[in-house]
């Protein structure tokens, strides 16, 4: 049994759903997709046009075609949260099967969007094995792994300090890739029998851009060559500022020490 709703409350739920996804780094064409099926669910037929930093909705009741409505959401901030893309796509494919009322729809919504991610503990534990596991995987040590893994975890508090203070992400990246490059370095002149170049390594690997690099190659094969080419341009700029970084520290310490 379909629901029936207004235009703007069918749009209104695909929108905060296109929102949550691109929030949390999901895919351009992923968004589209869910926008549309949530609107076909309820009969509104619909257009979309999503890029990293807006969308654009508009849509029309089929039974009702002088009924229009157009919505915009401007996005500024985007993360990783692949838990909660993976929860859209659950709501938008379980409404195929029985929809929601709209107080129900946005009560659902807003509860994923509210829900708790993971803890500061859990997500710097990650941050120091990532680092670990890059170190070992560029020929260092055991024990090159593990002072590997303790920078990482001061680059991501770092991180996520600058972060909470609005900081532009740019200058985020060239401020902890720069306090690696310094560690890194720093550390390997006290211990001669220290792989630099496997610190130094694992402990940026946090920093790079991998899921925007490659979102921005799908995006491209599935034709949306704007969003494609905005989140590549983005990720060459924060691997230009973490290499900027790098040879900031390695310029510094070469003449310091």
């Amino acid at each position: 049994m379909v629901i029936k709703m207004e235009v703007k409350e069918v749009l209104n739920i695909a929108l905060l759903s296109g929102e949550i996804l691109l929030t949390s780094g999901s895919e351009i064409y992923r968004v589209e997709d869910t926008i549309e099926r949530i609107c076909s669910v309820y009969g509104i037929k619909c257009e979309s046009f999503v890029t990293p930093t807006g969308i654009f909705i508009s849509g029309l009741a089929v039974n009702n075609p002088s009924e229009s409505v157009s919505l915009i959401r401007r996005i500024r901030n985007r993360t990783i949260n692949l838990h909660n893309i993976e929860l859209i796509n659950t709501f938008s494919r379980d409404l195929q099967n029985s929809t929601l009322s709209y107080d129900e729809a946005m009560k659902k919504l807003k509860s994923i969007e509210a829900g708790p991610y993971f803890s500061f503990a859990r997500r710097l534990g990650a941050a120091g094995v990532t680092s670990f596991a890059y170190a070992i995987l560029f020929k260092g040590s055991l024990f090159d792994g593990l002072l590997t893994g303790v920078i990482g975890m001061l680059i991501y508090s770092i991180l996520e300090k600058m972060k909470n203070a609005d900081i532009s992400q740019y200058f985020r990246n060239f401020i902890c890739s720069f306090t690696a490059g310094v560690m890194s370095v720093f550390i390997g002149s006290l211990i001669s029998s220290l792989n630099v170049n496997s610190i130094l390594v694992g402990s940026i690997m946090i920093l790079v851009p991998g899921l925007a690099i490659t979102n921005g190659i799908r995006d491209a094969l599935h034709g949306d060559i704007l969003s494609s080419q905005a989140r590549i341009a983005e990720a060459l700029l924060i691997v230009t500022t973490i290499g900027v970084g790098v040879g900031a520290a390695l310029l510094l310490m070469k003449y310091w020490m």
